[in-house]
């Protein structure tokens, strides 16, 4: 990727109302960055926006790339041979990586551990003999810089490489008091984040984050998990991408148990040691990974129609609050799959639907 081609992707990618998904409809469609960035105001206007969404401008994009590289980070673009492999296979890759530190240890086999904040020293207990048996055994470890179990996870495996995985900029560690954790971090692992510099979490951010830390890595294990967890959330995420799921048992009494036991009953993987993991990806760790499909707007870039009126009409009367496959918006809306997803296209750029998980929308 040449350094404008580059400027351009990061000026769509933090264009107001482009997310990863979009972004690659955008480039599906348009062809490049630079057209889409052109077009951004008249999708918003199709779209029903009452103004013209925020685009990055050159000179901000310019000086993220260089404060960005003042401060040892690279921005990796989806397709190049730093983006880990596993990652750029999830549905919503980001296009471009904030990595910084040893960026070696992502070519390693990654599990992810993660769990409660509120951790028992039960947990941190069989945290650190789980994510000890991997190391030894060649894999390293991904996971959240969160306190507790992640916490217990990256400590343990500093001496052979762990990944974590931000939910803010690289200059906005959370927790704060995480920051030493993450300077030993950085001296045989990585941090990554597709957040900008400077941008401070929010709560929204750590499932976005989640999705990193399930897309990177193998398999999945659960330590500690109360009923309503974002750990829950990490989960459903790796089942959704295809990848293992792993549960360590505890106490029906302890509701920081609540989830990882539901979550057996559910078919993920009971562990208590490290080869309950091993065993199951090992198998895994010899075949290679899929190409990636091919979408159906590159299939149909023939086409080059753009929605009428009346179709444009048709979809929107279909959506409502309640989230809807796009699937089911074609079959209904009696309308080609590529003029759906560019009546969605608009709408997004507009600010008017929000994209779920698993292929479904609904209308804000």
């Amino acid at each position: 990727m040449t350094d404008e081609q580059r400027l351009d992707w990061l000026r769509l990618i933090r264009s107001q109302n482009v997310g990863p998904r979009t972004f690659r409809a955008l480039l599906n469609h348009f062809g490049g960055a630079r057209a889409a960035l052109a077009a951004l105001p008249t999708l918003a206007r199709r779209g029903g926006g009452t103004s013209t969404p925020q685009i990055c401008s050159r000179d901000d994009a310019a000086r993220e790339i260089e404060v960005a590289a003042k401060l040892g980070i690279s921005l990796v673009a989806l397709g190049e041979a730093d983006y880990p492999r596993r990652l750029q296979m999830i549905d919503d890759a980001p296009p471009l990586i904030a990595i910084r530190g040893e960026t070696s240890v992502l070519t390693l086999p990654l599990v992810a551990i993660v769990g409660s904040r509120n951790a028992s020293a039960a947990g941190v207990k069989i945290t650190e003999r789980l994510t000890r048996g991997l190391c030894e055994a060649g894999f390293a470890i991904a996971s959240g810089l969160a306190r507790g179990i992640d916490a217990a996870a990256h400590r343990a495996s500093i001496a052979t490489g762990t990944v974590a995985v931000l939910a803010g900029g690289q200059d906005r560690v959370y927790p704060p008091e995480h920051i030493d954790l993450l300077d030993d971090i950085l001296t045989t692992g990585a941090a990554l984040t597709e957040m900008p510099l400077g941008w401070e979490p929010r709560a929204r951010d750590f499932p976005r984050r989640n999705r990193l830390i399930s897309g990177l890595s193998l398999g999945v294990v659960i330590v500690e998990a109360a009923k309503r967890s974002g750990s829950l959330i990490t989960s459903r995420l790796a089942l959704e991408q295809g990848r293992e799921v792993f549960a360590v048992p505890g106490s029906p009494l302890d509701p920081r148990a609540e989830g990882t036991n539901s979550l057996i009953k559910q078919g993920a993987t009971p562990v208590t040691e490290a080869d309950d993991i091993i065993s199951v990806l090992r198998p895994i760790m010899g075949t290679d990974l899929p190409a990636r499909e091919q979408d159906s707007e590159d299939e149909e870039k023939a086409v080059e129609a753009d929605p009428q009126p009346d179709d444009r009409a048709r979809i929107v009367a279909l959506l409502s609050p309640t989230p809807v496959s796009i699937d089911d918006l074609i079959r209904l809306s009696r309308t080609s799959p590529r003029i759906v997803r560019m009546v969605l296209l608009e709408l997004e750029i507009a600010g008017r639907i929000e994209r779920d998980g698993g292929g479904l929308v609904s209308i804000l």
